[in-house]
């Protein structure tokens, strides 16, 4: 089974996916970690990928799908694979159909995860309140607003791409952890 994972900054995209990894032997492939991994092999990809951003550029949506094509091969994705943070464009969604195809290969589900935004915003007040001096460098109010308005302007529009292929599966993100983790197991086992 292959997925997409949408959903704003701190929605709890990583909690579900370590657990639909856990649970159903599914790999979460963040395309952040993928570059990273590429560039620390020294592959060809990866020196490429270097100079890229060495340049101050972004990584062309080519390379994206090359390196997403050659990294679902790997054994530990056999049962499938979460894509978190890709695709961003309609562009890039189309690539990715393309490809897959190719490798008789589908997204089965994109799992949307709903969530107040306000509400994200309470939490990351309590979470510095809680965590004081030991509160993570990006763990502030001003740098999620700024994530939220890249959200906003940058992911969601690709969102009417899935829905008009009726893969879009929306999750109450204000629930209880365990309680997410309930309804997407019901809709990854049906």
């Amino acid at each position: 089974m292959n997925l997409i994972i949408f959903g704003p900054p701190g929605a709890g995209k990583g909690t579900q996916a370590g657990i639909m990894e856990a649970k159903h032997g599914l790999k979460q492939l963040s395309t952040g970690e993928m570059l990273r991994g590429e560039i620390a092999s020294e592959s060809d990809l990866g020196l490429k990928v270097k100079d890229i951003l060495a340049r101050g550029e972004l990584v062309s949506d080519d390379i994206m799908i090359d390196m997403i094509s050659r990294r679902i091969e790997q054994p530990d994705c056999e049962k499938g694979f979460i894509l978190d943070g890709f695709p961003r464009t309609v562009a890039q969604a189309d690539a990715l159909d393309t490809m897959l195809s190719d490798k008789g290969k589908k997204i089965d589900h994109v799992l949307l995860l709903v969530v107040d935004e306000d509400a994200l915003i309470e939490r990351i007040r309590m979470r510095i309140a809680q965590s004081g001096e030991n509160a993570r460098e990006d763990d502030n109010e001003e740098t999620l607003k700024k994530r939220l308005g890249v959200y906003n302007d940058q992911t969601k529009p690709i969102l009417p791409y899935y829905r008009d292929k009726n893969l879009i599966r929306e999750i109450d993100g204000m629930q209880a952890i365990e309680e997410i983790s309930a309804q997407i197991a019901g809709i990854l086992e049906k």
